[in-house]
């Protein structure tokens, strides 16, 4: 699979993104910088989806685990985490100039829309960007592959995982030197040698609906910018 310009994108941004150095809540420094990031690729004519955690406020599985927290309720926790993220990440946005909209997979019609395929779809045809909380609106189901499902449903031609480092490695490369970074994996490779980037249940889906992933490092100045021109930047996930 050869890198190329993309003219519809979802971007997924973990919640831990939005703390920053801070590791809890969100960081206005960082959210502007990213609403930046984004605007950047808006200014380009790119249609653009964006799918955010809510570990920076709670994660489901660890809570669950740590707390004694039903596991469900735990989750339903995370996704207002993701709500949260949503709207300080439009207000953001919002003050570069660019219009936003707000879905949620759950029902919240005070603050933000259903989310509904086609009105997202119609959204972005009118060069608004699109956040999407809530995940899939389900527990025991990650943001990774939340973030999948809407790629699919609104037929974004590449999924953007934005992480700290600048790919997938071979080994994790705050700990070991000489990690060696891949600027191209198939599904199965990301899948059979379990790098820990996306969870297994995303890349299957992925791989099933050939859904190309590119994984960058966001905090690199213009990253989003070289990656959605099909400059080499970062890894992409993708063919067999």
């Amino acid at each position: 699979m050869e890198r190329k310009p993309y003219r519809r994108i979802l971007l997924k941004l973990s919640g831990e993104a939005l703390a920053g150095g801070e590791g809890f809540g969100l960081s206005p420094l960082i959210l502007n910088y990213i609403a930046q990031e984004i605007a950047e690729v808006h200014r380009l004519g790119v249609q653009m989806a964006v799918v955010v955690g809510g570990g920076n406020f709670v994660r489901g599985e660890q809570f669950s685990a740590e707390g004694g927290i039903d596991r469900s309720v735990a989750d339903q926790m995370g996704m207002l985490g993701t709500l949260m993220n949503s709207l300080g990440l439009q207000s953001a946005i919002e003050k570069t100039g660019v219009q936003v909209r707000v879905q949620s997979a759950i029902a919240i019609a005070q603050v933000a829309e259903s989310f509904i395929r086609r009105r997202a779809v119609r959204h972005l045809e009118k060069e608004r960007v699109v956040v999407l909380a809530a995940g899939t609106g389900n527990p025991y189901f990650t943001t990774d592959t939340a973030a999948v499902l809407r790629a699919l449903e609104i037929d974004a031609e590449v999924l953007i995982k934005a992480t700290k480092v600048d790919g997938i490695y071979d080994k994790d490369p705050k700990k070991h030197s000489d990690a060696v970074r891949y600027e191209k994996l198939d599904y199965s490779e990301a899948i059979n040698k379990r790098l820990g980037v996306m969870d297994q249940t995303a890349f299957t889906m992925c791989r099933e609906h050939r859904l190309p992933v590119i994984v960058l490092d966001f905090n690199k100045p213009g990253a989003l910018v070289q990656a959605v021109q099909g400059k080499n930047e970062g890894t992409l996930v993708g063919g067999e």
